[in-house]
């Protein structure tokens, strides 16, 4: 079972994707993580340190889904575009907690500090994709297209008929292979 602190943050993730930022209460969060109000208070003072602890865990689940770019058996870029089209979400959590973080940014308090954890994740994404491609204009394409993706992903777009990741990933393998 996870642990309080989990739980809460887990509800915090559920509450701000099925509801948006502003309607989310601490209230509202202790409900749904079945823990007392003190137990929420313990873990998260304010509204605010639990919007700082999402953000942390955003961050920590970057830094693991990087390592997994980086080691991934089918390639960095590979990963990074299956992990990103509808269905192929990331392993760890991260790509429910990135939305959940993508629905604070509408709170003008949070809004920095969000800009700022996202702007981490696409650094640690560009980052592992240089590692594998050597070149940054390329590793940005895929990023792009990992991007563009991940969009369809978040708004329940399916991918153009008759086509598949893997055909994309074909054609992009033609412009930067992996190395051998």
């Amino acid at each position: 079972m996870p642990s309080a602190r989990d739980r809460v943050l887990d509800a915090y993730e559920t509450l701000l994707i099925e509801h948006g930022g502003a309607a989310v209460t601490l209230d509202a969060v202790v409900a749904a993580a079945g823990v007392s109000k003190g137990g929420l208070l313990y873990h998260f003072g304010s509204k605010e340190a639990l919007a700082a602890g999402l953000l942390d865990r955003l961050r920590e689940r970057s830094a693991v889904d990087a390592d997994a770019i980086r080691t991934a058996p089918d390639g960095a870029v590979a990963y990074y575009v299956r992990t990103s089209a509808p269905g192929g979400a990331s392993p760890g959590g991260l790509t429910r907690t990135y939305l959940a973080v993508l629905r604070l940014a509408d709170s003008t308090a949070a809004g920095k500090a969000v800009r700022d954890a996202l702007a981490r994740v696409d650094a640690d994404g560009f980052a592992a994709l240089l590692d594998e491609l050597h070149d940054p204009v390329l590793a940005w394409l895929a990023q792009l297209v990992g991007d563009g993706l991940y969009l369809r992903t978040l708004t329940g777009t399916p991918l153009p008929p008759g086509l598949s990741v893997d055909d994309l990933l074909d054609r992009m393998h033609q412009y930067a292979p992996r190395e051998a």
